[in-house]
């Protein structure tokens, strides 16, 4: 298991990693970042960050520690694998959410 790396810009919280004064997921932010976001579009994404300062300060920690930020979405992916096992939800809903995450995010690209 990682130890979350000292910082200013990322913490632990309720036991899910997040940004520093923002009610935002690492794994929320890193997935935006890996789709190809701008720092610009990231702060527009979670305006909660509050600066473009604070916006690369986070990709920089993301960049430092790849190995930290794998095994943590590893382990997101993990507790929502098991979520799904134990709360199944219909594959037409599932369906109905990819469509709406698809057009969302034509929206804000």
């Amino acid at each position: 298991m990682f130890n979350l790396p000292a910082n200013e810009y990322v913490e632990v919280r309720e036991g899910k990693t997040c940004i520093v004064g923002a009610r935002i997921g690492l794994d929320v932010f890193v997935y935006a970042y890996r789709r190809g976001k701008t720092p610009e579009a990231l702060l527009e994404a979670f305006p909660s960050i509050g600066s473009l300062a604070k916006v690369h300060g986070i990709i920089d920690f993301i960049l430092k520690h790849p190995q930290f930020v794998e095994f943590y979405l590893r382990e997101q992916d993990a507790l929502w694998d098991k979520f799904r096992k134990e709360h199944p939800i219909p594959d037409e809903m599932l369906e109905r959410l990819r469509r709406t995450k698809e057009e969302l995010s034509r929206r804000s690209a």
